[in-house]
């Protein structure tokens, strides 16, 4: 893929994510309504979609409960500002093994498997324009957790996603997770007009260093539409980075909690910051509907309760 500027962006603001950062900032929403204000907050600061995960209320521990993607979802379509919805399908594919001269049985703590269904049934009622799809079995991060999704899971919740007219937001956390992506569509299991989020420096997927980005975006086809993160510190440098590559941006608290040395942010601050730096480099941050346009997106509400 020839490097060629993107000059229409649009800004993606991951706003909770399922990590253990609410320990870590008071500005990582936990309950339905903080996320769905922090989803409305980032739509205001120019983010054309949101990306969200549902957390515990009190404890901010990570939850695949579907009333709470409901009220999350109902919140964010009863807001008067405008945003395409963007739910996690990533949970339910968690595994916890045990010592490593015992690794079975798996640790109940952390591990939570379901079947195809049940991790895209919140998905099927709540109807966002994207859900994402990890397209890969990883390490990720802990010693002894393994993110769990094999062909025949992603081939399976694929088919689901595409027949429910959800766009699949495939996450690729390394090039072999584009090539088995590239798969899906050849098998027709997504659409040829893929969207793909490149997710750099995440342990241990592709290393955010700029030889590897380039040989993830080298990877994706031209007809599909890339956006791109990278973590912690690096956020604000791959926004510059994805737009020069031809891509669009990510921000939010699920990927960095940090505005400056010692500032924590807030979701609105590090879309307001994107949002500098795209136009900054003379591109223009396009608006919800826009990107529907582009992508091929249908706003519905929710299956009826």
């Amino acid at each position: 893929m020839p490097l060629a500027m993107n000059r229409d962006v649009f800004i993606t603001c991951a706003v909770t994510g399922s990590g253990g950062t609410q320990y870590r900032s008071p500005h990582v929403p936990r309950s339905p309504k903080q996320i769905a204000d922090a989803a409305i907050d980032a739509a205001k600061a120019g983010a054309a979609i949101v990306h969200c995960h549902v957390r515990d209320p009190e404890t901010g521990a990570p939850r695949r409960d579907i009333a709470l993607y409901r009220e999350v979802t109902e919140r964010i379509r009863d807001a008067e500002v405008d945003v395409v919805l963007n739910l996690t399908a990533g949970m339910g594919g968690d595994m916890v093994f045990g010592s490593t001269e015992q690794p079975l049985p798996l640790k109940p703590g952390g591990t939570d498997m379901a079947g195809a269904s049940e991790r895209v049934e919140h998905v099927r009622q709540c109807l966002p324009e994207i859900c994402t799809l990890d397209c890969g079995t990883m390490n990720f991060a802990e010693a002894d957790y393994v993110m769990t999704n094999t062909p025949g899971m992603l081939r399976a919740m694929g088919g689901m996603m595409t027949e429910m007219g959800v766009k699949p937001e495939i996450e690729a956390f390394d090039t072999g997770h584009l090539w088995f992506a590239k798969q899906l569509v050849e098998e027709g299991v997504l659409e040829p007009d893929a969207l793909v989020q490149l997710c750099m420096g995440v342990p241990w997927g592709a290393p955010d260093d700029l030889n590897t980005f380039m040989a993830m975006v080298n990877n994706v086809p031209k007809e599909w539409t890339f956006s791109a993160f990278a973590l912690g510190r690096h956020q604000m440098a791959y926004v510059a980075a994805a737009v020069l590559a031809g891509g669009n941006v990510r921000v939010g608290l699920e990927d960095n909690l940090w505005l400056d040395k010692g500032v924590l942010a807030t979701n609105a601050q590090l879309v307001e910051r994107a949002v500098t730096v795209v136009e900054t480099m003379g591109a223009r941050v396009i608006g919800p509907q826009e990107v529907r346009e582009k992508l091929n997106l249908t706003k519905r509400a929710p299956v009826a309760a």
